[in-house]
């Protein structure tokens, strides 16, 4: 296991000075902290691995064996101490999902959704996408994208440009201003 620092003999001394403290019912500084429990370790694990839903992490602690009553205690539990937020893994994940894998607005509400947040978070975090922002990240990559279709027709390039476009999530709209600003370029 991992080595704390300290032994059995060091925490039972610990307890010894706090039952021999002033009285007054306040916890010794130092005291030894409760041991978790198997469901708090657990869940403590799979959130250190990736950032998880609520729903993720209930689908998960269930499949352990743990009973659905443990299960929705620990959730709250984790809830009240800001572990297990489905807003701030929303707003996470959209800046993820648009910088790295430069997807649009469709895409990241797919995802979300497949990562089963919250559907309020869901809306909140795709409210925060700029319209302007997405309109340029789509013609980044279409303009990239363009290069590999050099050697084609015009109609074809326009189509296969625009089929990519959409399969990254942009809207319709956004699709056909990239693929203008590509061909007029």
């Amino acid at each position: 296991g991992i080595g704390l620092g300290f032994s059995a003999a060091d925490a039972g001394a610990d307890a010894d000075a706090e039952a021999e403290g002033d009285g007054d019912g306040e916890a010794v500084e130092g005291a030894p902290l409760a041991p978790f429990t198997a469901i708090e370790d657990r869940s403590l694990r799979l959130l250190g691995r990736k950032g998880l839903s609520r729903r993720e992490l209930e689908r998960q602690l269930e499949q352990a064996g743990y009973t659905s009553g443990d299960v929705a205690d620990e959730l709250d539990r984790l809830e009240s101490v800001g572990l297990v937020d489905d807003f701030a893994l929303a707003q996470q994940l959209v800046v993820t999902l648009q910088e790295r894998k430069g997807l649009g607005r469709g895409a990241i509400g797919a995802e979300l959704a497949r990562r089963v947040v919250a559907p309020a978070a869901i809306a909140y975090a795709l409210d925060l996408v700029d319209d302007g922002e997405e309109l340029d990240r789509a013609r980044d990559l279409a303009s990239k994208r363009m290069r590999s279709l050099q050697g084609l027709d015009q109609v074809t390039a326009n189509r296969r440009l625009s089929a990519y476009l959409l399969r990254r999530g942009f809207s319709g709209s956004a699709v056909r201003a990239a693929v203008d600003s590509v061909r007029s370029a």
